[in-house]
């Protein structure tokens, strides 16, 4: 049976580490049936590339480890609601369902939602793929994005 709630608070631990190295609170662990295959942090702050968000690292290392973009079947589990940039390379991909643990509404008091970035693209969720809110017991928003901006 699948453990989405470990795989979820991964990510947020990696969110969490990440944030206290100087980087954005934003972890991903990108999963395909019982194994755990890639994982990655938001490394904007380190590379300076717009596009190192952490489901964008899982993604390239998923696909750098098995010789393929063709991902279809994963699972995502986010720190955060994905961007609009990471939703459409996990389509591209074939992800199946991505699970995250804090929202956009959750993000926006510290600075990190991506509310402007779907406006200003007129999109509008949901989206084709599946997305699901995992509440996490003893976990909070203050925890991972904190402090607010």
């Amino acid at each position: 049976m699948l453990d989405h709630e470990s795989r979820l608070r991964e990510a947020v631990r990696l969110a969490q580490e990440n944030h206290r190295h100087g980087g954005r609170p934003f972890g991903a662990v990108l999963a395909f049936g019982e194994h755990v295959l890639a994982s990655g942090v938001n490394e904007i702050q380190r590379t300076h590339d717009i596009s190192a968000h952490a489901e964008m690292g899982a993604l390239r290392e998923a696909c750098k480890l098995l010789q393929r973009p063709n991902l279809s079947g994963g699972i995502m589990y986010a720190s955060g609601q994905p961007c609009p940039m990471c939703l459409a390379a996990m389509v591209l991909a074939g992800i199946k369902e991505v699970y995250y643990a804090f929202g956009n509404e959750d993000a926006a008091p510290y600075g990190f939602a991506s509310t402007q970035v779907y406006e200003a693209l007129h999109l509008q969720l949901p989206v084709a793929l599946p997305l699901k809110k995992m509440q996490l017991d003893g976990v909070s928003v203050d925890q991972v994005y904190g402090p607010k901006a």
